[in-house]
């Protein structure tokens, strides 16, 4: 009925992505606002934001607006939220008209929940759906969420890691952790900064984490924890800018403590789990999403220590976004699935 007018939105703490329905996902931007404070106008959005972070004079406010996934600027987040919609829209279409699921962390509050919905309708939108993101990310990523077979995610963004276990259409037990991506940077700059008196910004620490991260060292692999990065910063000690080569082992140890509240997150759901569900879960193991299952050996770390089958969604950083996006497709199972208010 509404055609392409039915929006998702995976509203991160580090990223932003938009979901048009019959085209896809459109926008895919850091969630990231840089303001002019003296002439009150707003300079830069998502991925032109980003590069000013760290990098600004004293008028220039760069604010990333959610923070451990839960808006800590309201009025910024609905600027950037206006802006990403509008690029995502094509020109001439009436957000009045628009359907919207917003996917957000399964621990937040029903305040918090309400202060998302709020952005939204204060645009004008017709409809909003607030969605659990582990049941989006399990939508997304085509786990069968419908049937009495229990199934697990672990979505691990940037400000939150949430994890439940699924059956019926519902979560049948969850934990969220305001412990995620941006925790890692955190540790990587904590243990430059400890080790080698090197101050690095969370841009090269979110590099690192990257390219070189690390959660499992294979004891077998001679070559394990030799992968080099280039770490630039500041010098503690003189002041001046200088450059450390860094080892896949260096952040092996850096994010070893971070990556351990994850897991124990994980250990936690299953704890909690029925002994009905615990046993699908063995059958069919966890399934992880979002950035943070891109870190290299995370699936292997986390099946060693539960003793589960645990694989990497081959659309990992879109799952959230493509499940609240697919959930439009059937609003009398979304409206089963989310929380809805009649406006």
């Amino acid at each position: 009925m509404f055609g392409s007018r039915d929006v998702g939105i995976d509203l991160g703490t580090a990223n932003t992505l938009v979901y048009v329905k019959g085209k896809g996902i459109v926008l895919n931007q850091p969630s990231v606002i840089a303001v002019d404070t003296f002439a009150r106008r707003i300079l830069a959005v998502g991925v032109e934001a980003k590069k000013m972070i760290g990098k600004t004079p004293k008028h220039i406010r760069v604010v990333r607006p959610l923070e451990d996934g839960v808006i800590s600027d309201f009025e910024m987040t609905a600027e950037m939220l206006r802006v990403f919609i509008g690029k995502a829209l094509e020109k001439g279409s009436r957000f009045s008209k628009i359907r919207v699921v917003i996917g957000v962390p399964s621990g937040v509050t029903e305040v918090e929940k309400r202060a998302v919905e709020e952005v939204v309708r204060e645009m004008g939108a017709k409809d909003v759906y607030i969605l659990d993101e582990p049941m989006a990310a399990a939508i997304g990523c085509g786990l069968p969420i419908d049937g009495p077979v229990g199934c697990m995610v672990a979505d691990i963004g940037g400000g939150t890691s949430d994890i439940a276990i699924i059956a019926l259409e519902g979560i049948v037990t969850s934990t969220s952790l305001r412990h995620a991506g941006d925790k890692l940077n955190d540790a990587i700059i904590a243990y430059m900064r400890k080790n080698y008196e090197l101050f690095i910004g969370e841009k090269m620490a979110e590099e690192i984490k990257v390219e070189i991260g690390c959660a499992y060292l294979d004891p077998d692999d001679a070559n394990a924890g030799t992968e080099e990065w280039p770490a630039s910063g500041r010098d503690i000690v003189t002041g001046l800018p200088r450059t450390y080569i860094v080892t896949s082992r260096d952040i092996f140890d850096a994010l070893e403590e971070s990556i351990g509240v994850i897991l124990d997150g994980i250990k936690l759901t299953l704890e909690n789990a029925p002994p009905a569900i615990a046993a699908d879960i063995v059958r069919n193991g966890i399934v992880l999403t979002g950035g943070g299952a891109l870190i290299k050996g995370l699936d292997r770390l986390i099946s060693e220590q539960t003793g589960l089958n645990v694989s990497v969604a081959d659309n990992a950083l879109e799952a959230v976004a493509e499940g609240t996006g697919t959930s439009l497709s059937n609003i009398d199972k979304l409206e089963r699935y989310a929380s809805y208010n009649k406006k």
